[in-house]
């Protein structure tokens, strides 16, 4: 049959990006190239893998089967060619990362000059969204997600995980007394997230054993907007520790109904489309996270 890993990731790249034109740009190659590509490679698996609708080409149920076999064969080659690479060369190129604007202030930029010191030839480009992005309209290359993962098509390295707990500042307690019980908290301005309602779901049983969901009175779309209002005595919240350990060891912030809390987590993770010359980066990039992220979550 001879299929090429040329035809394969020519197939990756239609599928992933939803048309030729922009699998064509995505590999460098030219439109007609990538199409004459995954003609060659349907003709020899005797079947149509991707069908031509008005705005993207879909996938069939024969290339709904095959892409997974092709994903893990080029992943495979590519881990291989990387770990020659890495052993003889650095890496270097503009790395497009993202995350949400907590993350990057309260973990990623503290260790970027120490990044940048180890590697210097790799130019890096932050960007922050609160909101979760389609890593190839917005052109990036590496994003930080917090929560489950909905998409599967996306490579996925887990950091860790970041405790969930209430806090408030000593201040607003002082003024408004600190809650003995779940019940109290309906006596205190509790805020929240107005986009992210899942988030408004706090560790602490309510009257019928469930996880209480709480109505905010004081929302906001930032988890760090949230943190600002906590530190000036708004009221309380329930953030990630990454976001709130320095206020809580330097005093600014006291933990709420310690002893009633349950142990809940966010799972934070790193993903990425796969590709050879850019996962080098990557890699060292999310090694070099890796490394250093115990006691930052």
């Amino acid at each position: 049959m001879n299929v090429t890993l040329e035809e394969l990731a020519a197939f990756i790249a239609v599928v992933d990006t939803g048309s030729i034109t922009a699998g064509a740009e995505q590999l460098g190659q030219t439109t007609s190239g990538v199409s004459r590509a995954l003609h060659r490679l349907e003709h020899k698996l005797g079947t149509t893998l991707l069908r031509r609708t008005t705005r993207r080409h879909e996938l069939s149920d024969e290339g709904r089967t095959f892409l997974d076999h092709a994903r893990t064969i080029v992943a495979c080659v590519d881990e291989a060619e990387e770990a020659m690479a890495l052993s003889r060369q650095r890496p270097a190129g503009r790395l497009r990362i993202n995350a949400a604007p907590s993350f990057m202030r309260h973990v990623i930029t503290p260790l970027i000059g120490e990044f940048r010191k180890a590697w210097p030839d790799i130019t890096l480009e932050l960007d922050t969204n609160d909101r979760i992005i389609d890593l190839l309209e917005h052109r990036t290359d590496l994003a930080i997600r917090i929560g489950t993962l909905k998409d599967s098509s996306l490579h996925a390295r887990a950091l860790g995980v970041s405790r969930l707990r209430l806090v408030a500042s000593p201040d607003y307690l002082t003024r408004h007394g600190c809650p003995a019980t779940v019940n109290d908290l309906s006596h205190h301005t509790m805020m929240g997230f107005s986009q992210l309602p899942q988030l408004n779901r706090w560790p602490l049983h309510d009257a019928h054993g469930e996880e209480l969901d709480i109505t905010p009175v004081l929302s906001a779309s930032s988890g760090d907007t949230l943190r600002t209002l906590a530190l000036e005595g708004q009221g309380i919240v329930c953030l990630a520790d990454f976001m709130t350990r320095q206020d809580l060891e330097d005093g600014r912030l006291v933990e709420v109904l310690a002893a009633k809390r349950l142990d809940r987590h966010q799972s934070i993770q790193a993903v990425y489309y796969r590709n050879t010359q850019l996962s080098r980066r990557i890699r060292v990039f999310l090694d070099f996270l890796g490394e250093r992220l115990d006691g930052r979550l």
